[in-house]
């Protein structure tokens, strides 16, 4: 179990394609802030059918992308 499983099934359940999260946004739906370590973990949204596209620190914004289902 992750500290941002609460995270991942929210993007899980989103029927876009592409999305953008703020950084606010992403804590809020997590519970946890966001830090560093948000880098390690952000691998395990593949096994949600995601993956984080670009992390934008000038515009504090996380972009998702779904994976081509095939």
């Amino acid at each position: 179990m992750s500290k941002y499983d609460q995270l991942w099934r929210y993007i899980a359940n989103n029927k876009s394609k592409n999305f953008e999260l703020t950084f606010k946004q992403v804590e809020e739906i997590a519970g946890v802030p966001l830090d560093h370590s948000f880098l390690r973990y952000k691998k395990e949204l593949l096994d949600y059918g995601f993956k984080v596209e670009k992390i934008s620190l000038k515009n504090q914004v996380v972009k998702f992308t779904k994976l081509d289902e095939q």
